[in-house]
């Protein structure tokens, strides 16, 4: 493995009442993060090919942790999200570099399919802030009960010299959704919007 990898955290939630309302089944979300070295960190680089296929590797490490917390098949996640926060001796362009070019495809193999685009977010940080991840339908971009996010945090990450990865999959929507649209189960995905 190419990244330098400080350390790794997989969380998962499930909500099963919402608002005095029984959530049958429970709707879960996994968050996996890894804390990596930057190897671009205090410098200015033109050639991001490191960060790039750290992408990939992570892609993959990160989307397998999260289908396996959740206990589910591959093909039986529903929705899926990206994120990166750079600490302070980085640059946003790194984060950019994680996430764009190769992180998505093995992130798609790890949950089957995936013909929609990775929902994403980009940010500098420094240790204990808070990182959101925005989640979408894996398969229909249009799918709105799945229009969802999850936080992650680690009281030590990123120190300056680091990136924090994060990836994370759901096997459900949102608890109770009702603003209308295209359903999971309508989805054909197709073209990854409807």
């Amino acid at each position: 493995m190419r990244a330098k990898i400080r350390k790794i955290a997989v969380n998962i939630e499930e909500t099963h009442r919402e608002i005095g309302r029984k959530i049958d089944p429970a709707t879960r979300k996994a968050v996996a993060v890894a804390v990596i070295e930057n190897p671009y960190a205090g410098s200015y680089q033109e050639d991001l090919t490191e960060l790039i296929e750290i992408g990939a590797e992570l892609g993959a490490l990160l989307g397998r942790k999260c289908v396996e917390v959740l206990g589910i098949a591959p093909e039986r996640a529903e929705s899926y999200g990206k994120s990166v926060m750079v600490g302070e001796n980085g640059e946003l362009e790194h984060a950019a570099a994680i996430l764009h070019p190769k992180l998505g495809a093995p992130l798609r193999k790890e949950v089957e399919k995936g013909a929609a685009l990775v929902p994403s977010s980009k940010k500098m940080g420094s240790p204990g802030q808070v990182l959101d991840v925005p989640l979408g339908h894996k398969d229909a971009a249009y799918v709105r009960s799945h229009f969802d996010g999850i936080e992650v945090r680690l009281n030590d990450a990123p120190r300056a010299n680091e990136i924090m990865v994060a990836v994370a999959v759901t096997d459900s929507g949102r608890p109770l959704p009702r603003v209308g649209g295209l359903t999971h189960e309508d989805a054909g995905g197709k073209d990854g919007l409807r």
